[in-house]
């Protein structure tokens, strides 16, 4: 039987099919749902019909590769939005699917339950609105924490100043409390595309990029970089994701913000997410 995902988040729509067992192909379209979200407190029309849109069209894929089950989930730029059930309709209404509006928990279980399956970790999740720190501890979730930080908010709200940005992101991050100690896992854009810039991987192949070990020091390192260039600079990059690039410098500064609370001084990329986590869970699989 083959089933899709439909990943709705702050920064991009993602698509998964997947067939026996495996993966068969991811898709993405890069939309800026969240874009705004920070100052205004609501979606903008504009980021709702490009998303709508997006949506609609992985769906039309699905159907025409032979998905018999399509699963639809929304992040933290619909659960935060002020008109998310809007945005909710306007799926509906276009193309008929149904999308689960998931909370910051269930964000959290479902992307460690796709990256470690079950296994023993700690999974960070940088995504456009929020991060998700999430540890396991002999199959069973011990901490699960969403904080509304991510890389398209702090653009919002911070755009490249590194001072604003580490002042937001310590403030954010403070609900985080102690995080158990343990070997890291990071998942999403961020964290990937550290990957294929540090491996220089192009075209982009997550063959290449799942399993990269990286320091926690050289993620500052690429941080302060990132922020430094022009825009342009940055789009010269080998393995830089060209719809990412304006906002890869501060979500970096998050994700090295969330390593050194941790205490990890490394962590390992992992192209399966939280896409393959929902699928998990709606098949009873992953119920810890």
């Amino acid at each position: 039987m083959k089933y899709s995902v439909i990943d709705i988040g702050s920064n991009s729509v993602r698509l998964l099919l997947w067939a026996d067992g495996c993966s068969v192909y991811k898709k993405i379209n890069t939309t800026r749902l969240g874009s705004g979200v920070e100052k205004d407190g609501a979606l903008s029309e504009e980021a709702i019909a490009r998303t709508v849109s997006a949506v609609s069209q992985f769906y039309a894929q699905a159907l025409h590769d032979g998905v018999e089950c399509v699963y639809a989930f929304a992040t933290a730029a619909v659960r935060s939005a002020k008109n998310g059930k809007d945005f909710v309709w306007a799926v509906k209404n276009a193309c008929g699917l149904d999308v689960d509006v998931i909370s910051g928990e269930e964000e959290a279980r479902i992307g460690f339950l796709g990256a470690l399956e079950g296994r023993d970790g700690g999974i960070i999740d940088v995504g456009g609105a929020s991060s998700e720190v999430t540890v396991g501890k002999n199959g069973e979730i011990i901490y699960a924490v969403s904080a509304d930080v991510g890389a398209v908010r702090l653009k919002d709200a911070c755009g490249e100043n590194f001072a604003a940005l580490e002042r937001f992101i310590g403030e954010r991050i403070s609900v985080y409390g102690t995080i158990p100690r343990c070997e890291m896992t990071a998942v999403g854009g961020t964290a990937t595309t550290l990957a294929a810039l540090v491996g220089q991987v192009e075209p982009y192949d997550p063959r290449k990029t799942h399993g990269t070990v990286i320091q926690t020091e050289n993620v500052l390192s690429w941080s302060k970089k990132l922020l430094s260039m022009r825009q342009e600079e940055r789009l010269q990059l080998k393995g830089m994701d060209k719809n990412r690039a304006d906002i890869l410098g501060g979500g970096l500064l998050l994700l090295y913000s969330i390593l050194c609370k941790a205490g990890a001084e490394r962590f390992t990329v992992s192209e399966k997410d939280n896409m393959e986590g929902y699928l998990l869970a709606k098949s009873g699989r992953g119920r810890s």
